[in-house]
């Protein structure tokens, strides 16, 4: 198996092909690259692959991995109903 098709993120199945592909293409705001790759939306929250991508633009942009801004977190959500929202509870009953 060749360097490229290492999988990067098991969550998404990204290989380092698809992330160079992606970087070459010009994806090269990691914010916008995670979106478009999906990377760290699967359920371990990018814990492994993130860094790996953060390091690999970083590389290809040819600057230390301190000076690719980290991606927003945002919280799991869930689901909320209407009723809830008025009665001010979790599950909607008063």
């Amino acid at each position: 198996m060749g360097e490229d098709k290492i999988i990067v993120c098991r969550c998404e199945d990204l290989t380092l092909d698809e992330i160079k592909s992606a970087i070459a293409a010009g994806y090269t705001d990691f914010e916008e690259l995670k979106r478009f790759l999906r990377a760290g939306m699967g359920p371990c929250g990018g814990r492994t692959c993130l860094p790996l991508i953060r390091k690999e633009l970083a590389k290809h942009l040819g600057v230390s991995v301190e000076e690719v801004c980290l991606p927003t977190k945002r919280p799991p959500t869930q689901v909320t109903t209407f009723t809830a929202v008025e009665s001010g509870s979790e599950r909607g009953k008063r």
